[in-house]
């Protein structure tokens, strides 16, 4: 089975629980749609979590977000292929995957491009109290260039969408945090995925980042909820 769902913030008590009701393996899939956060705090505190989540009874992958370092920049990460994609894996953590933007992996018989990242809203306090940021935390030129190029490859055509945030005209508004001065927020991720949206034939897209459990058309919000992918 795939199952999908929100950000986790290093909290997986949820995941322990549903794993445990359901009885899943590591041959179940559940994917985290950004900001894990299982690598976060760097190598000593990050390899205690990563111990804890290797007893799950299940397969992570996670999409990239805004609250974690991006696993191509760890030298402890190695490429490996998976359903029909490449994975960063590290090889003592084999059930924790992290997807590759502009990959495409088939899962249950869908086809699914993974697209992370997006921009922080709260970088600036995060800052001043000296916490983790990254200036990379949205997808560069480079990888936005390879997703449209894989896209190219499949004619435009997948079953769904694996991504942190969602095209601009779906971003839920009730869902923004107050004192934000949205005239500071950089919604240039956003606003290439409304591009991609319109140019692309799909059944579902998948997000996190919001905070919120909601459905837009063909835009699934996830925070807390797990539920299969269809």
């Amino acid at each position: 089975m795939v199952y999908l769902t929100g950000d986790t913030h290093r909290n997986f008590a949820r995941i322990q629980h549903f794993s445990k009701g359901f009885q899943t393996t590591s041959d179940d899939v559940l994917v985290i749609l950004g900001d894990a956060g299982i690598n976060y705090h760097g190598a000593a505190t990050d390899r205690y979590l990563k111990q804890q989540l290797a007893e799950l009874p299940i397969t992570l992958l996670c999409i990239h977000g805004n609250h974690e370092q991006r696993t191509e920049t760890i030298d402890t990460y190695e490429e490996i292929e998976w359903h029909g994609g490449v994975v960063y894996q590290e090889p003592e953590f084999p059930n924790l995957l992290f997807a590759k933007d502009g990959d495409i992996y088939e899962l249950d018989g869908k086809r699914c491009i993974a697209i992370g990242g997006a921009y922080s809203v709260d970088k600036h306090y995060r800052l001043q109290l000296g916490h983790k940021w990254w200036p990379d935390e949205q997808p560069s030129e480079r990888t936005k260039c390879r997703v449209e190029v894989r896209l190219d490859m499949v004619d435009w055509r997948v079953d769904a969408v694996l991504a942190h945030t969602c095209p601009m005209k779906n971003v839920p508004i009730e869902a923004f945090l107050p004192g934000i001065d949205q005239s500071t927020v950089d919604n240039s991720t956003e606003e290439w995925l409304d591009d991609i949206e319109s140019r692309l034939n799909y059944d579902r897209w998948y997000c996190g980042h919001f905070h919120i459990n909601k459905s837009d058309g063909k835009v699934r919000f996830l925070h807390d909820d797990i539920i299969e992918l269809r």
